[in-house]
């Protein structure tokens, strides 16, 4: 699926670049910042995500002015020009109704234009957005943050990746700084987002008549939580759905979830199962789980019975996968393999699956029923994946690690230790282990997760 690439004229005379993919009822999408058109040109994790909704949909999606290819010397900073710049795209589409996606800065843009235009409209999706940017943040990090775009834009870039894409490998974080950098010049990007800072929209929100979702994640830095579900509650006609994680880009993390949500909410289904976005292919935290004395299990209780706990065993494992945006890659009888776009999020899964198993085993053995015990191996690398599955050493050594593991233990590899450094992880160092398969020893670490 190649996207096509048009240009249009908005009435002060500024160049807008826009891109459509897919064939279908129209779904016009807002830019998240100042990034440019090639999170859909290129294959990266943004043009697999665009490619994922543009199943069944005709997605446009266009560059704010002064970004990117659209015209690059913007000079008006105002959240009319924002609204121009979207009012350009869909009259040189020709598009009469159609569903508007607003997301990040421009959300507030979508809103306006929807309630300006209640009759074109037809659904109206905010993600990741807000109603009145001067209550991002405090107003010393505002001015902080804006002196730090113009002084120095490429210490900046990389400081603002962090901040959206917590947990997210270096090598992909450098990505969106780099594009950032290539996007837009230092002065624009300062300006947009004090542009940010003083937009307020709220007073048009009960205006906004269209069917609308808000998507918003709990733990997101960029937006916190709490203004997405304000915007909810002002929205006369708004549904929210409160999405797990701390990602703030749609296309980290559980990307299932959020595009499920739109999907839906639009009418229509995703053309197969949609999975976690593994981030860039490239680095990944690798999991493995292993129930304790599982052929023991079938040979006491009989078939049946141990299909029984296996089952509570999955459902344990795979809501904890849910909830932390693990992409399960396969069952292996008697645990789960899984793999996060950071080692941060497997951690926090791991201690979520063995403080999940502690639970149930609390309420089992009050009935006299089994109880379950599970090793958990975590290790970081870039594996190789093929026909939906992962394969390499990086896949092999964390499946070592969960071997060596005692029931009820976690263990990490150095790489993750080091990956999840000042994420508030407990770690108890267990030395230089020998594992089979490995010449060199390898140095592990335990995770602490009882409360």
């Amino acid at each position: 699926m190649e996207p096509r690439i048009q240009f249009c004229t908005t009435r002060e005379g500024v160049r807008i670049a826009y891109a459509t993919l897919g064939e279908g009822p129209p779904l016009v999408t807002t830019p998240s910042s100042w990034e440019s058109l090639g999170f859909v040109l290129q294959e990266s994790v943004g043009g697999r995500f665009y490619r994922a909704l543009a199943q069944g949909l005709t997605v446009v999606r266009y560059e704010r002015g002064g970004v990117g290819l659209s015209d690059r010397h913007r000079s008006e900073f105002t959240s009319r020009a924002d609204v121009t710049d979207l009012e350009a795209v869909i009259d040189s589409l020709g598009f009469e109704r159609f569903a508007l996606m607003g997301s990040f800065h421009p959300g507030p843009a979508a809103i306006a234009f929807t309630a300006r235009y209640p009759q074109r409209v037809n659904q109206l999706i905010l993600y990741g957005t807000y109603p009145c940017g001067g209550e991002l943040t405090r107003d010393d990090v505002k001015t902080s943050l804006t002196s730090m775009i113009r002084s120095h834009w490429g210490i900046a870039s990389r400081t603002l990746a962090d901040l959206t894409a917590p947990g997210v490998a270096p090598e992909l974080l450098e990505g969106i700084a780099q594009d950032e950098r290539q996007s837009a010049a230092g002065e624009t990007v300062a300006r947009l987002v004090e542009l940010a800072y003083r937009t307020d929209v709220t007073e048009l929100l009960p205006a906004v008549n269209a069917p609308t979702l808000v998507l918003h994640r709990r733990g997101d830095r960029a937006v916190p939580f709490r203004m997405g579900r304000e915007l909810a509650s002002l929205v006369p006609n708004a549904r929210l759905v409160a999405l797990d994680g701390d990602i703030h880009w749609p296309w980290f993390g559980d990307t299932g979830a959020v595009l499920k949500s739109i999907l839906e909410f639009l009418g229509g289904e995703a053309s197969g199962p949609v999975k976690a976005t593994r981030a860039g292919e490239g680095a990944l935290t690798i999991l493995f789980t292993d129930m304790e004395g599982s052929t023991t299990l079938t040979q006491r209780l009989g078939d049946a019975k141990a299909q029984e706990v296996l089952r509570a065993h999955n459902s344990i494992i795979r809501d904890a996968l849910r909830a932390h945006g693990g992409s399960e890659t396969k069952h292996t009888g008697d645990g789960i393999m899984a793999s996060f776009p950071s080692a941060s999020r497997a951690l926090e899964c791991a201690v979520a699956i063995q403080r999940a198993f502690a639970e149930h085993n609390a309420g089992v053995g009050a009935q006299g029923l089994t109880p379950l015990h599970i090793r958990i191996g975590l290790n970081a690398g870039e594996p190789i994946a093929e026909e939906d599955d992962l394969f390499g050493t990086a896949v092999q050594l964390a499946a070592r690690v969960c071997a060596h593991a005692e029931p009820g233990q976690i263990l990490a590899s150095d790489v993750v230790r080091q990956l999840a450094a000042g994420k508030g992880f407990l770690f108890s160092d267990q030395g230089d282990v020998t594992l089979r398969g490995f010449e060199d020893p390898v140095r592990l670490y335990e995770v602490r997760w009882h409360t």
